[in-house]
């Protein structure tokens, strides 16, 4: 089960990426989402719930492992984070990429509380921060949509 942990909090070894890892997990949702956009909204919603539960207890398992706090190789935060950017938006590539965009400032910026939910205790603090940035993110995108109907 460790290593089961392991490669799904590192996205499949995404988070390996010599540059930018939480990019390249951010790329696995964003990926997820353009493959599964066209599925019943509470298919999306089921994969996006399961990835963040098993995401936590992955994340906490991958933590001992590489033996520190949100160690740099897991990116199943990232993945759930841009997926819940994007999921009941219905916006098509060139929106994803716009809520890709989105999701990335927000989750290096960490506007309030997405600091302060990092700070939760292991998974749950590695999860919860990118959540509410993807959450951030979804408003904003929403926002776009209804702005610039038809476009993205």
């Amino acid at each position: 089960m460790k290593t089961f942990a392991v490669v799904f909090a590192t996205a499949g070894g995404a988070g390996y990426a010599p540059l930018a890892p939480g990019t390249f997990g951010s790329l696995v949702g964003l990926v997820i989402y353009l493959a599964t956009r066209h599925s019943p909204v509470a298919w999306q919603l089921g994969l996006l719930g399961a990835i963040t539960v098993i995401g936590v207890w992955a994340a906490t398992v991958a933590e001992r492992h590489f033996g520190e706090e949100d160690p740099g190789p897991v990116v199943v935060d990232e993945v759930a984070g841009q997926m819940a950017t994007l999921v009941l938006t219905g916006v098509g590539v060139t929106g994803a990429l716009i809520g890709f965009g989105l999701f990335r400032v927000l989750d290096v910026v960490k506007p309030r509380p997405v600091d302060r939910l990092e700070r939760l205790p292991r998974g749950y603090g590695i999860m919860g921060d990118d959540l509410m940035a993807g959450l951030y993110g979804n408003l904003l995108l929403q926002a776009a949509v209804r702005v610039f109907p038809g476009v993205l």
